[in-house]
């Protein structure tokens, strides 16, 4: 590895993508650094902000390593936030980063390494990628540090860029590694504490953003049974999440959960927890890493949301674009517009949105 191979960063300014950034130059990389402008709002300093850019063009300059800024604004809007938007709008919950990842990280930023003459491009996330003898391919696997995987989040990587991408961390066990290496180097950024958030909504208030970015609005209808008995009075389908508890304000002689919504009436389905409970799903858009085609059925484990654990599958396709998944034990809280993506042991078999 090395021999002055190029490499475009994606650098945020955070110790992940700095650690990676340094382990790219010690391993004999040309690291190039880029920073994506993505969004901005007047409100916001911690997303796409002067201080994410000086930090990674401050440690691109400890690295003797030239710093770019791309612009990408419009694709973000259109591509991640026009989405999230729309998304709710008709009653399914996204995934931002998934987005993010498909059309910015690995499309953008692709492009921009090629337009520049840069063979790979990198990013901070925790996964790894490499040739796998058994499959005679490069595959995606998932991080050695299994409590910061993000495979989950990357599955949606075009399967013919996958040789060209390196994870810099998807070796090591702990974040706390990470940070020591970025002490040991002084790296400005070693004590930055890690965003959780959606980075267009720091402050975690999603209703609030879809209220001031959309004309969603708190628009009253009902909250029913699956049998259809009326109960009580929601204030718009997109303040809610399949199998939510808190917060419904009714009263029944037994817990009732979120199990469905009906967009064309306006209601909230709610019911017991076992009706949360489902044993198969519909799964389309789909991308597929490992296989080329998914011909014959294929025995799987399944992750329904980037939280979740993994649950026993059989993956069948049953159209162009179609996947049916049939679970060994039924699993709860099945969202659409969540992403299942599918494993065999470590490795990422692809994956898909949830209908």
């Amino acid at each position: 590895m090395g021999n002055n191979k190029k490499v475009l960063i994606g650098m945020s300014g955070g110790v992940d993508s700095s650690v990676s950034a340094l382990l790219l130059k010690q391993k004999g990389y040309d690291v190039y650094g880029v920073t994506m402008k993505l969004w901005e709002n007047e409100e916001i300093s911690e997303c796409c902000g002067m201080e994410t850019t000086n930090d990674a063009k401050r440690i691109c300059d400890k690295l003797k390593s030239p710093h770019y800024t791309l612009n990408y604004k419009e694709k973000f809007k259109k591509c991640v936030i026009d989405n999230f938007i729309d998304e709710y709008r008709n009653s399914r919950t996204p995934n931002p980063c998934i987005e993010c990842n498909r059309h910015l990280k690995f499309g953008e930023m692709y492009k921009s390494a090629k337009e520049l003459g840069i063979d790979y491009i990198a990013t901070g996330h925790y996964a790894i990628t490499e040739y796998s003898d058994k499959y005679k391919r490069v595959v995606l696997k998932k991080s050695k540090n299994l409590l910061k995987d993000q495979s989950y989040v990357l599955y949606c990587i075009p399967k013919d860029i996958l040789d060209k991408v390196i994870f810099p961390l998807g070796e090591f066990e702990s974040k706390e590694e990470v940070r020591n290496i970025a002490k040991q180097n002084e790296l400005i950024v070693a004590n930055k504490p890690d965003s959780e958030d959606i980075c267009f909504i720091p402050d975690g208030n999603y209703k609030k953003f879809l209220e001031s970015n959309s004309e969603l609005r708190q628009n009253s209808g009902d909250i029913i049974t699956a049998k259809g008995e009326i109960l009580g009075k929601h204030n718009g389908l997109y303040n809610y999440t399949i199998g939510q508890r808190k917060g419904l304000g009714i009263s029944y002689k037994v817990p009732l959960f979120v199990i469905d919504f009906n967009k064309e009436k306006n209601q909230l389905i709610v019911g017991e927890e076992n009706e949360l409970y489902k044993t198969e799903m519909y799964v389309n858009n789909i991308n597929l890493l490992l296989i080329d085609e998914l011909n014959e059925k294929m025995e799987v484990t399944v992750k329904t949301r980037y939280s979740s654990k993994e649950e026993k599958a059989t993956i069948e396709m049953i159209d162009n674009d179609t996947i049916k998944v049939i679970f060994e034990k039924p699993v709860a809280r099945i969202t659409s517009g969540q992403s299942a993506v599918f494993y065999i042991d470590d490795i990422v078999v692809g994956g898909g949105k949830i209908i």
